[in-house]
């Protein structure tokens, strides 16, 4: 469920303030099991690009502050790896998905990674966010490139969504008291 199918309003989390995914996605967990009552799931994920220092990283979606746009944000990139080889282009899509309940102090965190390139320009119209020029070169095809449905196999959140739902089974089974 998303925060507004259970009756919560962006007004109702934290601003993010960790500075890991870890600590955002802790905090987003937290926040929704206690407003909910229910177990939640909190999820944050950025664009690690090596060449920069893992920059946008855990700031990716207020990379160059809140108002800029992702086009000013590719351009910003894209002029600073301009010359580099592909092979210096390297990249990644890190998730983190914490799982909380209600009352309970342990929270658990799975991660999930898609690596890949930036690309030399923006390319294709599917997608949000970086993914016009997060390359993968298997696919040979930008992120938002691909259909739908092999996007949602290889993301990120989709890598740290499969090594959630074991350990969601095993916690709600225990949270439960079964």
């Amino acid at each position: 469920m998303k925060p507004a199918e259970v009756g919560l309003a962006r007004e109702d989390f934290p601003e993010e303030d960790g500075e890991s995914y870890r600590a955002n996605a802790i905090l987003k967990a937290r926040a929704a099991a206690q407003a909910t009552g229910l177990v939640a799931l909190g999820e944050d994920s950025g664009l690690e690009i090596d060449a920069l220092g893992g920059t946008p990283g855990p700031l990716s979606a207020r990379f160059l502050g809140p108002e800029a746009t992702y086009q000013e944000r590719f351009r910003y990139i894209l002029e600073r790896l301009q010359g580099l080889p592909p092979e210096r282009r390297s990249a990644r899509f890190r998730c983190l998905m914490a799982v909380a309940a209600p009352g309970r102090e342990e929270v658990h965190v799975v991660e999930g990674i898609c690596s890949g390139f930036i690309a030399l320009e923006p390319r294709g119209e599917g997608g949000f966010g970086y993914d016009p020029i997060f390359y993968l070169p298997a696919r040979m095809a930008t992120m938002a490139e691909l259909p739908l449905h092999e996007k949602n196999v290889l993301s990120h959140r989709a890598q740290a969504a499969w090594r959630l739902r074991p350990l969601l089974r095993q916690l709600l089974y225990r949270w439960e008291g079964r």
